[in-house]
């Protein structure tokens, strides 16, 4: 896992070329909503997409994990099929149900099912390569996704932040992939953690979707449960429960993502929130994000998820690459069709 996490700049800058390489026809101008049908790290990409561009793109963007679409779906819809592996179960059975639909579907894959299906239909389809574990996939699954819709017009050009977000890469990778380097954010927060049950609190909107690949690369990669909620919402209802199970509150440890762009009032809730909780917890930790376009202050957290359940992984001695218990949800859903 520590070379695939190593190895992500230049998987990204891989990513951004075969993006740029593939010519994608559709009929932009129908389109009225785009959903991207995916689940774990394939559906991740679209969920940074979604968040991402929930600002500036010109139609509204939806993330599906499920078998079926919801009602809206249908020939003014663009259906990103997204699947690293090309088999993921949900994901074939929702493209299926977008081609009754006659919704116009693009496909990123590596090969599977889904490749022979866009083959078959006709469907444009990015390859991207495969042999990874998906959620290490992050970089095929989202960068050629952006640059496809960007040049289908739905958003304005995106080199600009794109060369930011590969050059910020490069240099995070550097800062964090040194163990024995005093200042090793990652190393550090790990160490932190260790032994602690992790709460990510993030803003909403931009950063949810960052909150969620923290909480899942932490679970995947360091064995470890972690849980987290986003402002505004958690303080109509979560903020109540840190009361009572006081002896299990000081097991956990606060982790707020923070960005210079979260709104006015939520970077106060932040304030006031910790405020409230530091007392009740093991402790609380601020996380500010590194870059100036949005598009690179979000890939700064997400890499320093990447190494820190690293890092904490080898702190809990155990390997980060293998999902067992998923491996054996998989087999199990296989013997009965």
């Amino acid at each position: 896992m520590r070379d695939l996490i190593l190895n992500f700049p230049k998987q990204a800058e891989e990513a951004v070329a075969i993006g740029r390489a593939v010519a994608v026809r559709l009929n932009a101008k129908k389109v009225r909503a785009i959903v991207v049908s995916g689940l774990g790290g394939s559906a991740i990409g679209g969920d940074l997409l979604r968040a991402y561009l929930a600002g500036t793109c010109r139609v509204p963007v939806f993330v599906n994990r499920h078998y079926r679409f919801p009602a809206f779906v249908g020939p003014d819809t663009l259906v990103i099929v997204s699947s690293y592996s090309g088999n993921t179960e949900e994901t074939v059975a929702s493209y299926r149900e977008a081609v009754k639909r006659k919704a116009q579907v693009l496909c990123i894959t590596s090969g599977g099912a889904v490749l022979r299906m866009a083959k078959r239909y006709r469907h444009p389809v990015i390859v991207i390569p495969g042999g990874l574990p998906p959620r290490a996939a992050l970089g095929y699954s989202f960068f050629p996704m952006l640059l496809a819709v960007s040049r289908l017009g739905f958003v304005k050009d995106q080199t600009k932040a794109v060369h930011e977000t590969l050059a910020l890469l490069r240099t995070l990778a550097a800062e964090y992939a040194d163990h024995d380097a005093p200042g090793n954010a990652a190393l550090a927060l790990a160490r932190t953690l260790h032994g602690r049950l992790p709460l990510i609190y993030s803003g909403p909107e931009r950063f949810d979707t960052v909150n969620v690949r923290w909480r899942g690369q932490i679970t995947e990669n360091a064995k470890t449960l972690a849980f987290g909620h986003v402002f505004p919402e958690l303080n109509h209802n979560e903020i109540v429960g840190w009361e009572v199970l006081q002896g299990l509150m000081k097991e956990m440890h606060v982790v707020m993502l923070r960005d210079e762009e979260d709104h006015p009032r939520v970077q106060l809730r932040m304030e006031v929130t910790k405020g409230i909780i530091a007392p009740m917890a093991a402790g609380v930790t601020e996380v500010r994000s590194r870059g100036r376009s949005l598009l690179a202050r979000m890939f700064s957290l997400l890499v320093l998820a990447d190494w820190l359940s690293f890092y904490l992984a080898m702190l809990n001695g155990v390997d980060p690459t293998p999902v067992k218990k998923i491996d054996f949800l998989k087999e199990a859903l296989a013997k009965v069709k």
